[in-house]
């Protein structure tokens, strides 16, 4: 192998390397993201239970509650 060739060799070396270190870090940002909008699911499923639980309470020490 020259020099030319060797020097391509190791570009595409390179190149093929780093294509797959940002694939890595896309996968990592994305399961970052899930996590994320899974938490934040959650967060929002436990405000509303408790703006529910609010609410029954509101109309029991009201009388509203029937």
């Amino acid at each position: 192998m020259n020099n030319d060739q060797s020097a391509g060799y190791q570009a595409g070396q390179a190149k093929g390397q780093a294509e797959e270190k940002g694939s890595q870090l896309m996968d990592q940002a994305s399961s970052a993201a899930q996590s994320a909008k899974e938490s934040m699911q959650q967060a929002g499923q436990q405000m509303q239970e408790k703006a529910q639980q609010a609410t029954e309470a509101v109309k029991e020490a009201t009388g509203m509650k029937k």
